[in-house]
């Protein structure tokens, strides 16, 4: 493995968490293990790892990204990573509040309602 996977994989660890690292990696086959290497080498290894900004920033801006984009499916995973990100429930409001107004009220609403999921689910564990 190279440098940067390994990099990868530690703050990939730190920001989602071993339990969810653990499943990903027994649920990784040979059919999409070179898209994982590249996820963990390109988004964990050079983005998440980058000390430009600050985790809590670089959460917000992600979630920001993944509702504007219509990525909803990742939203939860991203909400669950602000425990260990430091973005709090008012730095997500925030930054769904900008997706409203520069990428369109229902993708901004969409992502709120699958906070406010995520976070009662977090409160409940």
């Amino acid at each position: 493995m190279s440098d940067r996977f390994e990099t990868g994989m530690t703050v990939r660890r730190k920001i989602l968490g071993d339990a969810h690292v653990d499943r990903a990696e027994a649920a990784k086959t040979a059919f999409d293990e070179p898209f994982q290497t590249l996820i963990t080498e390109g988004a964990w290894g050079t983005v998440w790892a980058s000390d430009g900004i600050s985790d809590r920033e670089r959460s917000m801006l992600t979630l920001a990204l993944l509702a504007a984009l219509g990525n909803f499916e990742e939203i939860p995973m991203h909400i669950r990573a602000t425990a260990r990100t430091g973005a709090s429930k008012q730095d997500v409001l925030e930054a769904f509040q900008h997706v409203a107004i520069y990428a369109g009220v229902p993708r901004a609403n969409h992502a709120l309602k699958l906070a406010k999921q995520t976070y009662d689910e977090m409160e409940k564990e």
